[in-house]
Formats: C-alpha cells, sequence, structure tokens
C-alpha cells in the first residue's frame, strides 16, 4: 500500500509538473481537486450583504475544510473578507428577518454537538441560541424571530419525551458488546448506512422564554423531515404569522423502499397531530414555500407514484380555502430549486433545459414562462431588492457568485462577479467546448456536447474519452463537476464527447420516460449515432483511439456495450455499474426504481430484468476494462462490482479493480479521489494513447 500511495504521489506530482512547464498550462485533475468551492448562498433582506461557505481542501488531512464569507453588495469592488466568528465552524446559514444578524448551526460548543447560534451583522461575535442533547440537523427561524424548529434524529416509538428517550437508549447501547442488529423491514440500508432506528423530528422552540421546552410537532411519526440522506430545510417552512409548519415527509412503514408518496402536512407550533394537505395525490409532494403575505403556499409535485423520475409539476395552494391550482402545466420542465418573487406573482424556478440548468420566472395567473438566465448551471440564487444575486457554474469553470445588472431581463447578461475565488484559475488553459444535436432513436433530435483538448492544436487528432451519465435520469451538459469533470479529460490531452440519450432530463417528460423499460436499446441507438456523428463532424476526434467511461447506469451502460458494442472501443471504465440486473432487483435499497425501470418486480415479472442484463451477455466481452467500487455503495451494491470484475478475469480479459472500501456511489474524500483519477487517467493512456 505504501509504494502505491508513492506511486500515485509521484504521478500527481509529475502531472503537475507538466501542467506548468508551458507558459499558460491545462487544467488537470490535480487543480480541480485543490479547488475552493462556493456554497450556501445568502443576503440580508436590504440586499446590502451576502454570505457564503467556502470549502478549500486539506490533502494531509484529506478532508474538506469550510469557512464563511462576506461579500459587500453596496461597494462590490471591496474584495469578500472571512467572517471571524466562522472560524469555529459556521453552516447552514441564515439572515434574521430584520438583518440585525444571522443564524447558523456550529459544533463550538460544550458538548460538541451541533447547535443553533446567532452572530451580528458583521460576524464579530455570537452566542448560542439552542441547548439541546441532540444534534441540530437543520431548522428555520421565525420570521418574527419568536421561535425556532430544528430538526432532530430521535426514536419515533418514544413518542412525545422523544428526545430524553432517545439520549438514554444511546448511552444504554454504549456498554452492549454485541454488534448484532436486528430489523423487521427491508429498508433497512440506504445510500451508506445501515438504519439505527431514528427519524429526523421536527421541533419547536420558543425563543422568548428562557426556560421554554421544545415542543413535538411529529409525535410518533413513522417518518423523515428533513427526508433522509439528503433532505434539508427546504423540506419544512414556517407559516408568516409563526403559528404553523408546513412540512413534507412520508410515512415510511413497511412499504418504504417501494414509496415515492411524500405529502405536505401542517402543524401548529404548539403541537399536535400533523394534517395530511395532500392526501389525494398518492406521489410526490415537495419544498413548500410560502408566498410573501404568506396566504399561499407554493410547491412541487409529481403525478406517478414509485417514479422518481416524473415531472415535478407546480402548484400553489390557497392556505384559507385549501384549494390548488396548478402553474404552467403545460411547460414541459421539471422544477428543481423553488421560491416566490419579491412581489408574490410569481415562481423563480430552476431546471434543466437542452443541456444547460436555468432560472425561469413563472406568472402565477397567466402561466407565462419567461427564461432569467441563458447558458452554464445556476446553482442557485436570491432575488433582492436591488436584483438577483446568484451563483453560476458551467463547463468553463467552477462557481462563482454574480450579481445582475439593473433591470436586467436575463440575470447573467452584463452581470457583475463578485467573487474572485480560484483566482489563479486565470492562468489554467481550459478545453473549448461546443453543444451539437443530431437525429437518434426514433428520428428524434439528441443533443451532446464535444470538448476539445486544453492545449488543442489545428490538424491534429486526438484520443476521445466518451463520457456515459448515470440517473439513467440525468445529464452531462454545460455544468461543473467535482466527480465527472470533462475538463480533467480536456487538461490530461483527450477530447470529449457526451451524449444526452433518450431518458436525460431537460428535453420533455416523454423523453425522459423514453429510456423506461428500455435500458439497453433505445439510449444505446443514441450513443451510437451520437458519437458517429461528432466523428464525422469534428475533424480532430481519433475514431481509431475511442474509450467509453460511465458510473450507475453509466457503469451499466459500460457493461452493456462490453457485450452488444464492443468494436469502436478500445477500453472500458465501469464505475459503480450494475452488471447482473436481477440482482440488482433485489438487493438495492430503493425498490421502486428497479421495478419502475423494469415495469415490475424482480420477484413477479424476473424475465424483465433479462431483457437488458449485461451478465448475460458477458461471454462477448473482449474489451480491457476498469472496473471500480465502493464497499459502502447500497445503491448498486459491491458483488455487481465483483461480478463484473469476474467476468473480466475469467475470460482473460485485461482488467483492474479499483476498490474503496470508505466510499459510497461516490468517490469523495480527497485522495481517494486522487487515487480514482490516477487510475482512470492511466488506463487511458496506456489503451488509447493521449496523457498529454
Amino acid at each position: 500500500m505504501k509504494s502505491l500511495r508513492i506511486l500515485i504521489n509521484a504521478a500527481s506530482a509529475a502531472l503537475v509538473v507538466a501542467a506548468h512547464a508551458q507558459q499558460k498550462s491545462a487544467f488537470t485533475y490535480p487543480d480541480m481537486l485543490m479547488l475552493d468551492r462556493i456554497s450556501g448562498l445568502v443576503v440580508d433582506p436590504a440586499g446590502t450583504t451576502v454570505l457564503f461557505n467556502v470549502r478549500a481542501t486539506d490533502m494531509e488531512k484529506n478532508r474538506g475544510v469550510s469557512t464563511l464569507w462576506m461579500k459587500d453588495l453596496v461597494n462590490p469592488s471591496k474584495p469578500e473578507v472571512k467572517v471571524p466568528i466562522g472560524e469555529g465552524g459556521a453552516y447552514d446559514v441564515q439572515w434574521a428577518a430584520d438583518g440585525s444578524g444571522f443564524y447558523f448551526l456550529s459544533g463550538r460548543g460544550e458538548g460538541g454537538t451541533s447547535q443553533v447560534w446567532k452572530a451580528d451583522a458583521k460576524g464579530s461575535t455570537a452566542t448560542q441560541v439552542t441547548r439541546l442533547p441532540l444534534d441540530v440537523q437543520t431548522y428555520r427561524v421565525a420570521s418574527d424571530g419568536s421561535g425556532v424548529v430544528v430538526a432532530l434524529a430521535v426514536f419515533p416509538d418514544c413518542g412525545a419525551n422523544a428526545i430524553a428517550c432517545t439520549v438514554e437508549r444511546m448511552k444504554a447501547q454504549e456498554g452492549v458488546k454485541s454488534t448484532g442488529q436486528v430489523y423487521d423491514r427491508v429498508f433497512m440500508r440506504h445510500w451508506d448506512n445501515w438504519t439505527d432506528g431514528t427519524r429526523n423530528h421536527l421541533y419547536y422552540l420558543s425563543l422568548k422564554d428562557a426556560n421554554a421546552q421544545p415542543v413535538p410537532l411529529m409525535p410518533g411519526f413513522d417518518g423523515d423531515c428533513p427526508t433522509k440522506p439528503f433532505g434539508g430545510n427546504e423540506d419544512f417552512v414556517i407559516g408568516k404569522d409563526g403559528r404553523t409548519v408546513y412540512f413534507s415527509a412520508r410515512v415510511a412503514g413497511k412499504t418504504e423502499p417501494w414509496s415515492t408518496n411524500f405529502d405536505l402536512y401542517s402543524v401548529p407550533v404548539s403541537g399536535g397531530s400533523p394534517k395530511n394537505l395532500t392526501v389525494s395525490n398518492p406521489a410526490w409532494d415537495a419544498s413548500p414555500v410560502l408566498s410573501p403575505d404568506g396566504a399561499k403556499l407554493a410547491y412541487k409535485a409529481m403525478k406517478r407514484q414509485g417514479y422518481e423520475a416524473d415531472r415535478f409539476q407546480l402548484k400553489v395552494m390557497d392556505l384559507a380555502t385549501g384549494a390548488v391550482s396548478d402553474v404552467a402545466p403545460a411547460w414541459d420542465r421539471s422544477a428543481s430549486s423553488l421560491a416566490w418573487s419579491r412581489d408574490g406573482k410569481a415562481l423563480l424556478v430552476t431546471a434543466d433545459d437542452i443541456g444547460k440548468h436555468r432560472l425561469f420566472r413563472i406568472d402565477t395567473k397567466t402561466n407565462a414562462v419567461a427564461p432569467l438566465s441563458t447558458d452554464g448551471h445556476t446553482d442557485a440564487f436570491v432575488e433582492t431588492p436591488k436584483g438577483f444575486v446568484f451563483q453560476k457554474s458551467g463547463l468553463s469553470g467552477p462557481a462563482q457568485l454574480y450579481g445582475s445588472a439593473p433591470k436586467a431581463k436575463l440575470i447573467d447578461q452584463g452581470a457583475t462577479v463578485l467573487t474572485q475565488v480560484n483566482a489563479s484559475l486565470k492562468d489554467k488553459t481550459f478545453g473549448a467546448y461546443e453543444q451539437f444535436s443530431f437525429p437518434g432513436w426514433n428520428n428524434e433530435t439528441v443533443y451532446g456536447y464535444v470538448l476539445k483538448p486544453a492545449n488543442y492544436v489545428e490538424g491534429r487528432k486526438y484520443p476521445v474519452a466518451f463520457l456515459i451519465h448515470g440517473g439513467p435520469q440525468g445529464s452531462f451538459g454545460d455544468s461543473w463537476s467535482y466527480r465527472w469533470n470533462p475538463q480533467t479529460y480536456a487538461g490530461q490531452g483527450y477530447a470529449v464527447v457526451m451524449i444526452d440519450f433518450h431518458g436525460s432530463t431537460g428535453y420533455g417528460q416523454a423523453f425522459t420516460d423514453a429510456i423506461n423499460e428500455h435500458w439497453g436499446d433505445r439510449p444505446l441507438e443514441d450513443l451510437q449515432k451520437g458519437l458517429a456523428f461528432a466523428l464525422g463532424k469534428y475533424p480532430f476526434l481519433d475514431g481509431n483511439n475511442v474509450a467509453a467511461l460511465g458510473a450507475s447506469y453509466g457503469g451499466f451502460m459500460i457493461n452493456w456495450i462490453a457485450g452488444v458494442w464492443n468494436e469502436p472501443v478500445k477500453a472500458l471504465v465501469s464505475h459503480c455499474g450494475i452488471f447482473d440486473a436481477r440482482a440488482m432487483g433485489y438487493s438495492t435499497e430503493e425498490l421502486w426504481f428497479t421495478d419502475r425501470e423494469n415495469g415490475g418486480s424482480v420477484f413477479t415479472t424476473p424475465a424483465n430484468y433479462d431483457t437488458f442484463n449485461p451478465m448475460l451477455h458477458a461471454d462477448q466481452w473482449r474489451v480491457p476494462m476498469l472496473v471500480v467500487h465502493g464497499d459502502k455503495d447500497f445503491r448498486v451494491p459491491l458483488t455487481q462490482g465483483i461480478g463484473s470484475f469476474t467476468a473480466c478475469q475469467a475470460k482473460g480479459i485485461e482488467s483492474r479493480y479499483l476498490r474503496f472500501p470508505d466510499e459510497n456511489h461516490w468517490v469523495l474524500k480527497p485522495q481517494n479521489s486522487m487515487h480514482w483519477h490516477a487510475e482512470v487517467f492511466g488506463w487511458l493512456e496506456k489503451h488509447i494513447g493521449g496523457g498529454r
């Protein structure tokens, strides 16, 4: 293992040295791993100050380190400054409604639990707001500052006394030497964790009374808010009058792994049984957002139960009458982030759109949809009294914060760059890129992107990295990633081709639905035609040296290509890919996914899973393959990767297996990511050349 680390470090150092040999060096994966990452955009009510987090990478400690920063919007020429109280850890920041200061979560207090704190407007001093015996997962403060709603992980069967009961159980468990755990539900693991019986529940705590006790808002509720594992405070909101909390949650029961039936609930801050507001919809209701006057609740809703890639449509509920109206029902895009406009006349929504992630304004009366951004990926936004402050990234570079020009119809045209994070990138060369389209399956228009190598020379041909996205309902478009980043391939001397095949998002719901029960034919036809089109259109692509790479569904497609379309590729990289569709159907955790994509359960319609089962075509495998898998991947279980590698080894195919015992479906730790990139680029260089 020591020799392996030396090899990786030496390879990385050589890449860095080579990258700086030229006056303006190519952007490479060591550069990417050391970039600072912006997140957590919040603006004060007056629109004068923006706060945001910056995550730096500590390679030595193999982790990210987050700090809090402040930017003056009145004098945007002044550089951003680090907030003093941020040194003790400050995240999940929220401004007080009166602008007197801001709240944040931190574990700086006694006991080391994550609690709510409040700082003055300059961030120079901070006082602790909550003192609870459990970690605060996330929170929201009432607009009048009278109280706070916090999310705590508790044992739901403890009832109204769940906090104290949970603490007692955890202490009792510390002395137990047996490691055995008993489950009576199949949803015993999720993403990368085995369930421990706790649920995220909401509690209300008055801030007017120092002796106030937390009021349970979900006593005995068999479900989570925020939803696990990635939910946040977008899952709940406090009413304008501070008396009611609205939240989204799913009743678990024993059907949880098959259900996407999240509902919206209301509950008084004084406690009681939550009231289901969307009981008539058997599918997903999410992201409750209050109108500026507090009279209406906007939210997102799907129609089809058990289908996580259904279109999120927009709804508005009149809280006085309970009447629900559809907003822009004919708009064929799936809403992502959601907010009300300041005037309360429109919804501000981001959504995938033709290979981009754009911001839209949707009039709630006329249903008129107007784009507010052009290209790239709108990561976050806030409408202030003086215009928009937004975070944007794209194929051209990582996220920065911007301020829109006065009265701009498109916020990213003429916008002011507010932050100078990663200023050293001005000395780096990125690959030029272009979007293209071609007739794909059923002669329908399909889009893709091509990138030139960073230090492109006219007249040369370059080996091709053919990147295939996961999801499968996802997109490889004009966006930035710290895992599968096409610019790192361009920096290593590869041309890149990416196709948004049928099943991708941002092209209408019918286009997304087209992949259901068609994992191996319609998308494959798009990939075949897309690669052929790109090779014919762009002379710098070397069609004799192509490697295909993908993760998750992309990994499935790599395994599928290995058996049914292996002529045009010289090397394959399968990351967390499905090898045996039947085994995936009974060993993954979110079973609604495999059931929907295969047209039924593996227990009732097993033949469906063999229609596009890579394992059944492994006898045709012949192309060298690098297989990557994390031990903690419960979405595509570990044996899927082992199966792919075993098939290669059994057939005598050149292959390597890269195992990460401490990673899940993604590779997140900095040193692991460095290793991943070194292995992948070493594999490509060996089989198709390149490597700059």
